[in-house]
């Protein structure tokens, strides 16, 4: 069992679990920054992530997945390309992909896009695999403002506005940045947004 500074990892992912079924949202470290999460397919539960941000509902969130196999079980067409970016990149990447499916219609952008990474950070990928459901994963930041990096720079209304706040790593003072995010096209074209 993994524990940071005696806290339970495993009483963590069991309250999230129990958090994300019933439609909340909860406050987690990602791969990247910490991030406010639902479940990716609760349209509810998505708005209800878009009002804590005070973010239009017109700008697309991502999700995160615990493995590239499960990829056609969102995106209609697969690019071969996807798995060989997602094997060879050596930081967080989200991928743009358009023709999503099996999603909150509320998470998508323009052609139906969704952003999705592949988590490998041990609690996201452990949530994901338990949840069996993609992971909404957004900034946990009101819209506009910065990106809290580390636990203590997060809004206390985004602390307050959500269902559970993960107690794994709060002390983790290392920064980390938001993904690389590429557009892939179904035709293998890409373009890098950031």
């Amino acid at each position: 069992m993994r524990k940071q500074n005696n806290i339970d990892f495993n009483d963590d992912l069991i309250a999230c679990l129990e958090v994300l079924r019933k439609g909340g949202l909860i406050l987690y470290p990602t791969d990247t920054i910490w991030g406010i999460g639902c479940d990716a397919t609760n349209a509810q539960a998505v708005k209800r992530v878009y009002e804590l941000k005070k973010r239009a509902d017109n700008k697309a969130l991502i999700v995160l997945i615990d493995s590239a196999d499960y990829l056609d079980h969102y995106v209609v067409d697969v690019p071969y390309m996807a798995h060989e970016l997602i094997n060879v990149a050596v930081k967080p990447l989200t991928i743009v992909y358009e023709g999503a499916f099996n999603l909150a219609p509320n998470l998508l952008g323009d052609n139906d896009s969704v952003g999705i990474r592949v988590t490998a950070e041990p609690f996201t990928h452990e949530l994901c695999r338990r949840l069996g459901k993609p992971l909404v994963s957004t900034s946990a930041n009101v819209s506009g403002k910065p990106a809290a990096k580390v636990f203590s720079q997060i809004d206390r209304t985004i602390i307050d506005g959500v269902d559970y706040v993960v107690k794994y790593r709060r002390d983790d003072v290392a920064l980390h940045e938001p993904s690389n995010v590429i557009l892939l096209g179904a035709d293998g074209t890409f373009k890098i947004i950031r």
